[in-house]
């Protein structure tokens, strides 16, 4: 008998940790995909809105299933639904994607301490799908557990992504029937979701100022600039006067 094959018998220990740790990767991944299961019904609901445009814009549900896998960016799919005119201005709809996507920096660089250690293609294919409900959902966890799992925030995309899928290709196939979604309040979906995960988010009092200061800029810069700039200077205001805040609250600790 082959000494290596006998030393790798079923019982060997290094077998049932690799086991183990497969069984909690994957225990992960069921964990994000059910914790996200709340926001999937709004996120699907959101979709449905896209669908309905698509159909009005002459948009395939093929061209519109491969954009959804391919993008994945809710607010910038609505820009490019909103900019599909043949000719397509490719130039120009890849700008205005580039501009909304943007924040997806600030979302990359807060998920560091999550992707700590993992290697490029690791982090590359999680990475493409998260969107703003399961990163918001992955960092509520962090926040109150002081710890939380890749696996978590792939399963967490995978039930977004699904929930979008299915919600886009739905009102694609009841985009003729449909004519206004305000009618079903479809409109108010993508409203009612990010309110609840702003609000899963919230800290106390520590959070107004910040919050206050990002508002405040991106209606000003909503009225100043075209696009969708404002939702990238927001973001920047508040994170830069949250972190002005702790240094300065560090600092006076620091000294007394």
């Amino acid at each position: 008998m082959n000494p290596e094959t006998s030393s790798r018998c079923p019982n060997d220990p290094s077998l049932q940790v690799g086991r183990d740790e497969r069984f909690v990767a994957l225990q992960d991944v069921g964990q994000g995909f059910t914790a996200n299961l709340p926001v999937a019904a709004s996120v699907a609901a959101y979709g449905s809105v896209l669908g309905v445009l698509a159909v009005q814009k002459g948009i395939s549900w093929v061209q519109l299933l491969v954009m959804n896998l391919s993008v994945f960016a809710g607010s910038a799919q609505f820009v490019m639904v909103d900019m599909w005119v043949p000719p397509l201005p490719i130039a120009e709809m890849t700008l205005a994607v580039l501009a909304i996507n943007l924040r997806y920096l600030l979302i990359g660089a807060s998920l560091e301490p999550v992707f700590r250690g993992a290697s490029f293609w690791h982090k590359a294919c999680r990475m493409h799908l998260v969107a703003d409900e399961n990163w918001a959902v992955t960092m509520a966890v962090r926040r109150r557990d002081g710890y939380v799992s890749t696996g978590f925030l792939l399963g967490g995309g995978l039930c977004v992504v699904t929930a979008w899928c299915l919600g886009t290709l739905s009102g694609h196939l009841l985009g003729a029937a449909i004519e206004d979604p305000s009618v079903y309040a479809l409109d108010f979906a993508f409203v009612a979701v990010f309110t609840a995960l702003a609000m899963s988010l919230w800290r106390g009092a520590s959070d107004t100022v910040p919050w206050v200061v990002a508002a405040a800029t991106a209606v000003v810069v909503e009225r100043l600039l075209p696009g969708k700039w404002y939702i990238i200077c927001g973001a920047l205001a508040g994170s830069l006067v949250a972190a002005c805040r702790k240094n300065r609250h560090g600092g006076d600790e620091a000294e007394s």
